[in-house]
């Protein structure tokens, strides 16, 4: 029997503040480390929840600390439901959000890259296929 572990919006930010505690190899490095978030969304919406915006806040505050990293959003569909070409403009409308509400929080346009992915074959679940993924870092 196999068991997966379902991570909910409050368990992945218990895991990102417990990645954080080990920024302190940053100074060993002399870099910070990449880091990625993801944000999920409803079945055929780009508009984010109240676990959305506690999740892109993180990112906004991890974006302020190391000034010098790009952002790169990367958005994806759910390939069970609609068209491909629905799906492309669904996971851009979702990588958009996400970056318009970076924007909001004050990390500058020319710091964030948009990259529309399409819909996701072979997702376990169609909740892991319907999110945008944040990546701070090299």
């Amino acid at each position: 029997m196999t068991r997966r572990l379902l991570l909910t919006a409050p368990l992945l930010l218990a895991l990102g503040a417990s990645l954080g505690a080990c920024s302190h190899i940053d100074g060993l490095m002399g870099t910070a480390p990449a880091r990625n978030f993801p944000v999920f969304f409803s079945e055929d919406s780009a508009a984010m929840g109240d676990n959305a915006r506690g999740i892109v806040a993180m990112v906004v505050d991890a974006a302020k600390a190391n000034p010098q990293a790009k952002v790169t959003v990367r958005g994806f569909a759910s390939d069970d439901t609609g068209t491909a070409a629905f799906n492309r403009v669904l996971s851009e409308a979702r990588a958009r959000t996400v970056a318009d509400a970076l924007i909001a929080g004050g990390i500058p346009s020319s710091r964030i890259g948009v990259e529309p992915r399409g819909a996701v074959t072979g997702a376990i679940l169609p909740t892991e296929a319907r999110r945008v993924e944040i990546h701070i870092g090299g």
